[in-house]
């Protein structure tokens, strides 16, 4: 049963007045959690902010929850995967640059405590649907390896979205088993997402992640889709119709949920992987400078919010700065699971900043070290180094144009510093003004510079060859 706003906001008021309830408590609440990700969905891609995409059931969680406006991710959806899946930055075990590529032959580290492991400790029914891109030429690197119970989807990205394939090589797959089946795979992730919802075993909490890979390109959507921005030149309509599709889709999810009546209990959370690609031709980042891949804010700052009725506010936002690490140690405290773990992370918990709206205890987030580039923030203050060095190219082949870009970025780096209070499109360089800050910054980057491990980033080997199903040998 649907609630209106008006009794979203009543409950919100009286259970913060209710004796012995607390907008913060150290108690676990285990809610049910459904987190959904987009691929390379831009700032400025979701009605809510304006945007002539159609994106209602988007725009109704956001009505519904918090808006978080200062998110960030990693610049490439592999690296932000892992700091979701893992509550720590990706310089931690080498998956800091590019993407896990095709002939890529690691994943997350087995010693890594992900986030459905730790939850699965809790009692949690742990699921996945979608884009995994976290490794599939070894078993361990599975998403079933890796904490999920259930896994149904792509292990790779940039496929076919009607064939389902890449370079020509099946990547569908339900559990480990290869599947041929016809349709347009946003609309078969979100279905397998309802149906889990659907058929799920209340008495056990449940974990779904629903990891679209929807509107990443290929740009490819049913044409009733993108037949609603005819106006619009060609990629700019495709992308646009791969938004609103997935959008339905989500729609979808939550009809599941209300058909169950498990919105009361459910914490969802939606944010994009990174920024989106090609702004103007293909993705809007708003007022943000660049696109996915860099480390401006049009790479990494996206569009995010989080839902729970009767336990954050509806319809409000919040300014404090966020990293997606950050919900790993917010989703354990809400499931009641052991902190406890082998490495330590770097997320902060989010929970009582949600509910109460203080300013979060976060000052500082690394958006990345790379091979030749870096960047970091500490309050309203950016550092950028080499900003010209797009994050997604570091590791790829090896031309003789790129080689001479890292040799000058190596031998004279071009430092760059911005307050973003002020300055949010970066287009004032400070480092001149204040030689002072870049100094501060620069030692932060040197301390993570130091704690790094080296990328897993490798050629492709001589004798690679697309297989004819992605996944283990």
């Amino acid at each position: 049963m649907k609630t209106s706003p008006l009794s979203r906001w009543l409950a919100f008021a009286i259970m913060l007045v209710l004796p012995g309830v607390s907008r913060a408590t150290s108690e676990p609440l285990r809610p049910n959690i459904v987190f959904i990700m987009s691929d390379d969905q831009g700032w400025g891609d979701v009605g809510y902010r304006g945007s002539e995409i159609q994106t209602p059931h988007l725009d109704r969680l956001a009505s519904e929850g918090v808006r978080l406006e200062q998110f960030y991710t990693q610049p490439l959806c592999s690296p932000t995967r892992a700091a979701l899946l893992t509550g720590r930055y990706p310089i931690r075990y080498g998956l800091q640059v590019g993407v896990v590529r095709p002939h890529a032959r690691y994943g997350i580290p087995a010693e890594e405590r992900t986030l459905p492991e730790a939850l699965r400790e809790a009692g949690y029914r742990t699921a996945m649907v979608g884009k995994w891109h976290l490794g599939h030429s070894r078993r361990e690197d599975l998403p079933t390896s890796q904490g999920f119970e259930h896994h149904y989807g792509l292990y790779t990205g940039n496929f076919d979205y009607f064939t389902h394939r890449r370079d020509g090589g099946l990547d569908w797959h339900r559990n480990e088993q290869p599947v041929e089946e016809p349709g347009y795979a946003t609309d078969l992730l979100a279905d397998e997402a309802a149906r889990l919802i659907r058929e799920h075993d209340s008495t056990r909490p449940l974990f779904l992640y629903v990891a679209f890979n929807a509107p990443h390109t290929p740009l490819q959507v049913p044409e009733n889709y993108s037949a609603r921005y005819a106006q619009w030149p060609e990629r700019r309509r495709l992308y646009a119709g791969m938004v609103t599709a997935m959008d339905e889709g989500i729609g979808r999810i939550l009809a599941a949920l209300d058909e169950r009546g498990l919105r009361e209990n459910t914490l969802i959370v939606f944010c994009s992987d990174n920024g989106g690609p090609k702004p103007g031709e293909i993705a809007d980042n708003g007022p943000l400078r660049a696109e996915k891949g860099t480390y401006y804010e049009g790479g990494v700052r996206v569009p995010a919010l989080a839902v729970w009725d009767g336990k954050l506010a509806p319809g409000t936002s919040n300014e404090s700065l966020v990293h997606i690490v950050d919900w790993f140690p917010t989703l354990l405290r809400l499931a009641g699971a052991p902190s406890e773990q082998p490495t330590p992370i770097d997320g902060i918990d989010l929970w009582p900043t949600l509910t109460t709206g203080a300013v979060s205890p976060r000052e500082e987030i690394l958006i990345n070290i790379g091979v030749a580039g870096a960047a970091v923030r500490v309050g309203p203050w950016k550092l950028v180094v080499n900003g010209q060095i797009r994050d997604g190219l570091e590791g790829g082949t090896e031309t003789p144009e790129r080689r001479e870009l890292k040799r000058r970025a190596f031998e004279a780096p071009q430092v760059e510093l911005f307050n973003l209070e002020r300055d949010l499109a970066e287009q004032t360089n400070l480092a001149a003004e204040h030689p002072e800050i870049v100094a501060r910054l620069q030692a932060r980057v040197a301390a993570y510079e130091r704690e790094a491990v080296p990328s897993k980033q490798a050629p492709a080997a001589a004798d690679f060859k697309t297989p004819d199903v992605w996944g283990p040998e």
